[in-house]
């Protein structure tokens, strides 16, 4: 299965993955935030690992931890990705419902949209494409985003997946039926119907739309919280967009569906929307990895609202978790209030486009939504204006950027005294910290630093890199698991006295219990395979992070890399075993042992001959 799941394939349908040399590819880790890019992918060997979080392991292990699946799920979902049908042993292929629980939801998720689909041509569906013609769209673009019509009545797409073999508890389970007095019954009925897709583009719930506004019911109603869909994490049309996103470094956030689709239609093909919820903290985590942000100035993320209040206070809630952006992060408003897709329908596709490109900074644009509610015009409305703005100003971390809006802010409200301005922003600012409970930062700090490290997360397991002698020895059995024909019969015969750390002489112990070295080939991913099957559980983690983390060898020069490496070990060695022989000729007496003493010496004098030949070859001589 994994060799038909290449797994730079599979980790780069949820991350944007960057070349890191020496075959290696990196991204921002999904299973932690971080700025900088820990993640790396080795594809030659199938494995990942973070050195951010440790996590790591092969391409099954990936789909597990990212999608919550068991191993015969994630299994299945690798074989359904590849087009394979897999067999049991005792009894042949295993009928569908005897399949994981996610991939049943999938399979009548997907067949639900194309029900829905299908049913879009209906007579019944009249106003549903009345609906779609009025905004813009055309057949051939209800068909690309898959939007469909669920019919009214009260079993149609029911007794549909009923017929084609998935239970009723399946479908309640996923959010597509709900219990009725007499069973299950359709949760969408008379509704113009979006699929919405996880980034692999497997449909995952339903966005459904009121045609007739005096229904009851609300306007908008989407799928519930279900093994599939968690809302707080789904962004619609990620699946269409999260290639453009990487390639542009640009996400364009907007209110609705058919927002998502006038804006990919008019050529803004980065444009996604959340589904039934406020943007937060683990959509951020979904566009970062997709922008790769890392710098704080490759990425752009754009939000687009409605330039009434309510869109307001939405840019708003979205800035009190900019910050966690290392993005640039914007915000664009029509003036006369249109959003992009009623924009497209009265002006054209340009001015959709246009829209994105007038973009101003989330900071500009939360600060003159502040002073516009003030009287300009008087010396307490300017006043009231600085105090209401000032906090936005204050909590801008970087103190460059806070000390320019601090100007821009006095340039707005008129007062021309800079420093009047910004002593006023330093007080509010004062004022906040002091009202901040000191013991609760103390306890969130003991926090961040306890059992378990940062944000609860096991401690990372690596060698203390500092030390000159762990280094080489942690680089020389990185080789023996990457590498291990480069090292020969050398690593072999060094023993595992030549190794300090406790993790090392274990793993020294697992190379050569797999046959070592010698035994291990040109490497690859059967020679780590080995080693993992051999290996406990306290050791698989290294061994993961070693078949991934990246070697400091000159690729044109590694077989002398190797040698040196060795050699430097074998040189650590010989100097421990001349301290030992050193602290014993100290402690015996010439006059009470001579022959002891003439030993002591020979050995001394052959081990100070065996350094310098060993300094000598690590130092390339």
């Amino acid at each position: 299965m994994r060799e038909r799941s290449p797994i730079a394939d599979v980790v780069g349908e949820h991350i944007q993955l960057r070349n890191a040399g020496g075959g290696n590819l990196k991204g921002l880790c999904p299973f932690h935030e971080e700025k900088s890019p820990s993640f790396n992918v080795t594809p030659a060997r199938g494995y990942y690992y973070c050195f951010g979080c440790s996590e790591g392991g092969d391409v099954i292990t990936f789909v597990r931890r990212m999608e919550h699946l068991s191993f015969g799920e994630a299994v299945e979902r690798l074989a359904q990705r590849a087009g394979i049908q897999l067999r049991y042993e005792q009894g042949g292929y295993v009928p569908g419902r005897e399949q994981g629980e996610r991939s049943r939801l999938i399979e009548a998720h997907r067949a639900a949209a194309e029900f829905y689909a299908a049913k879009l041509a209906d007579p019944e569906a009249a106003p549903g494409r009345r609906f779609l013609s009025e905004r813009g769209f055309e057949r051939v673009d209800a068909e690309r985003f898959g939007v469909g019509y669920a019919p009214a009545g009260w079993e149609a797409l029911t007794r549909h997946l009923l017929a084609r073999g998935f239970t009723a508890a399946e479908l309640v389970k996923g959010g597509l039926a709900k219990e009725g007095r007499r069973g299950p019954i359709d949760r969408f009925r008379g509704r113009l119907v979006w699929p919405i897709r996880d980034i692999t583009g497997d449909v995952i719930g339903f966005g459904a739309r009121k045609l007739n506004d005096a229904e009851d019911g609300p306007k908008y109603l989407n799928t519930p919280e279900s093994p599939l869909y968690r809302k707080s994490e789904v962004l619609y049309g990620v699946d269409l967009a999260k290639r453009e996103i990487s390639k542009q470094s640009r996400a364009v956030i907007v209110e609705g569906y058919t927002d998502v689709m006038a804006c990919h239609l008019a050529g803004v093909t980065t444009a996604v929307a959340t589904c039934g919820t406020a943007f937060g903290a683990e959509h951020i985590k979904v566009l970062r990895r997709l922008l790769l942000d890392h710098t704080g100035s490759q990425g752009e993320v754009v939000f687009t609202f409605d330039g009434d209040s309510a869109g307001q206070k939405a840019a708003l809630r979205a800035f009190a978790d900019e910050q966690k952006f290392a993005t640039q992060t914007y915000v664009a408003v029509q003036p006369d209030g249109l959003d992009p897709c009623d924009l497209r329908v009265t002006k054209g596709d340009a001015a959709v486009r246009d829209l994105v490109a007038s973009r101003q900074p989330l900071f500009a644009f939360a600060i003159r939504s502040v002073i516009s509610r003030h009287d300009m015009s008087t010396n307490e409305g300017r006043l009231a204006a600085l105090d209401a703005a000032a906090p936005i100003v204050a909590g801008i971390r970087d103190r460059a950027l806070r000390q320019l809006y601090g100007v821009d802010l006095d340039r707005w409200l008129g007062f021309n005294n800079e420093r009047f301005v910004m002593d006023r922003i330093a007080e509010v600012a004062m004022a906040a910290k002091d009202s901040r409970d000191p013991r609760g930062a103390a306890s969130g700090r003991a926090r961040e630093g306890g059992p378990g490290g940062p944000g609860g997360q096991r401690p990372r397991r690596v060698a203390d890199l500092t030390d000159p002698g762990v280094r080489i020895e942690a680089e020389v059995l990185k080789l023996a698991v990457q590498r291990p024909s480069l090292l020969g019969d050398r690593f072999d015969a060094i023993g595992a006295e030549a190794f300090t750390r406790p993790e090392h002489v274990a793993l020294h112990r697992l190379v050569m219990e797999a046959g070592g070295t010698a035994a291990g080939g040109a490497g690859g991913r059967e020679w780590v395979d080995r080693l993992l099957a051999l290996a406990g559980e306290d050791l698989r983690g290294t061994v993961t992070r070693l078949a991934v983390e990246e070697l400091r060898a000159d690729l044109a020069n590694e077989q002398r890399y190797a040698s040196d490496l060795v050699a430097a070990l074998e040189g650590i060695t010989v100097s421990r075993a001349i301290e030992q022989v050193k602290s014993q000729l100290e402690r015996t007496d010439l006059a009470g042992g001579p022959e002891e003493y003439r030993r002591l010496f020979a050995e001394l004098n052959e081990l100070e001959r065996r350094r310098r030949v060993l300094r000598e070859q690590a130092a390339g001589s």
